[in-house]
């Protein structure tokens, strides 16, 4: 259902894209920092399954008429704003507890890493504007193809954002296990990234 040739052409592509590091990227390093590499694949998982989210959505058209819709971008945008400042808190909240409640329970990652790439509008207009450049209509069904791609670009992301994290993870627990100061590092990737996304333009 995907053109074979088109597919070698878009998976070079996309992993030239998933290395490029930005705002996933770094909020797995930010939760390898804080609670280790278990937390990073969990994160990048998350992370993933959100872009495949998208990618879907793309594919029914829902992600061009939201993207057309100024008032639901901007609210999208500001809840992921939110969210990150939220997340930064507890960061920060955590530099104050024993090492052991500061590790995240299994599946909170995940479920950050989600929220945090669907409440990412950059994500709707990178996927409009990257994705239906390899569809071709009389190829097959344009969703399932949507999906082959999200598929491609959702596995390269998964690996290469988890890799960062566990590096992160690994890291950091060899220079302070139980520091603070990795709980301030976190809440500060993650106000970045809050910051980041409150001056996104949708343009």
């Amino acid at each position: 259902m995907v053109d074979p040739i088109v597919l070698i052409a878009f998976v070079p592509a996309a992993l030239a894209l998933n290395l490029t590091p930005g705002a996933d990227m770094m909020f797995c390093l930010g939760q390898g920092l804080r609670s280790g590499p278990k937390a990073a694949w969990l994160a990048s998982a998350g992370i993933a399954t959100g872009g495949m989210i998208h990618v879907l959505l793309a594919g029914a058209g829902l992600s061009a008429v939201l993207a057309s819709m100024p008032l639901a971008f901007d609210l999208i945008r500001w809840m992921g704003v939110g969210y990150l400042l939220w997340l930064a808190v507890n960061a920060l909240r955590r530099a104050a507890e024993t090492p052991e409640a500061r590790a995240l329970p299994d599946g909170q990652a995940f479920r950050q890493g989600l929220f945090v790439n669907l409440t990412n509008p950059k994500v709707i207009l990178f996927v409009l504007a990257f994705v239906p450049q390899f569809i071709r209509p009389d190829a097959g069904p344009v969703l399932m193809q949507f999906a082959v791609f999200g598929g491609v670009l959702g596995l390269g992301g998964f690996l290469i954002n988890g890799l960062v994290g566990v590096f992160a993870g690994s890291m950091g627990q060899r220079l302070a296990q139980g520091s603070r100061v990795l709980d301030w590092i976190t809440a500060g990737v993650f106000t970045t990234l809050a910051l980041r996304l409150a001056v996104l333009e949708r343009s």
